[in-house]
Formats: structure tokens, sequence, C-alpha cells
């Protein structure tokens, strides 16, 4: 009897950890596609480009065709339908800011709802200098 109640405390010891680690999602990080890449893909209808900025910063200019959805409204409503009609979750999602932080916040909002999200490091003075077309 100790036998098996040892043996089952055991199973329960080893199997435990292994549930509990697999259970962890992974932690969004961004892309490794290159700018390059991500262009050729939008321009081939795969992807769209979201700018996860402020109001303030996207009216400053923004890439053309991009659809804009900021990470704070994204954060404070996230079931908000505007975000099902702007994006189709057939396409790969890369999300861009000014620095990368907030595309890596807004993405993992966005891979909860079920999109392919690639967040960008890059943010958007790069994406004009790497020859994305700005937009006012």
């Amino acid at each position: 009897m100790k036998s098996s109640i040892l043996a089952v405390l055991f199973a329960c010891f080893m199997f435990v950890p292994l549930v509990v680690a697999q259970e962890k999602p992974k932690e969004l990080e961004h892309t490794k596609d290159t700018l390059e890449e991500v262009k050729k893909k939008i321009e081939e209808k795969k992807a769209v480009l979201v700018d996860v900025r402020e109001l303030v910063e996207w009216n400053k200019g923004h890439v053309a065709g991009a659809v804009h959805l900021p990470w704070r409204a994204m954060q404070d409503q996230p079931d908000d339908p505007k975000i099902k009609e702007k994006l189709d979750k057939g396409l790969i999602v890369y999300t861009y800011c000014e620095v990368g932080y907030r595309s890596l916040k807004a993405g993992a909002i966005l891979n909860k709802m079920g999109y392919e999200i690639r967040p960008l490091k890059p943010g958007y003075q790069d994406l004009i200098k790497a020859g994305f077309k700005k937009e006012e």
C-alpha cells in the first residue's frame, strides 16, 4: 500500500510541473522579418501594417495604407468590434509604434484574439527611412 501511494505521489511530482510548464504562453517577441520582407508581404496582400501609436502621433504622419489601432484604446477595450472590422485574421499583422515597446504590448492583445502577430522593433521613422510611403 505504501509503495502504491509513493508511486502516485512520485508520478504527481513528475507530471504536474510538465503540465504547468506547457500551459504557460510563449511571450511575444519582435519579429525577425526584415523590413524588405514586411514590405513584400504587404505588397502581396499577405500582411497588414498596424500603427498602434496614439492619434496625435498618427495625425503627424503614418505609413500609407496602415491601419490605426492605438494600443491604449486596445488595452482599455480589447473586445472592441472595430478591431475585427479593421483586421482580417487571414493576414499577418505587423504592429509598429515609435520604438517597439507598444508594438509588443498591442501585439500581445491581438495575439490573444487569434491574429498572427509579428511586432516590429523598428519604429515609424525607421519604416519611412526604409522606403515605406508616408501619409499625413
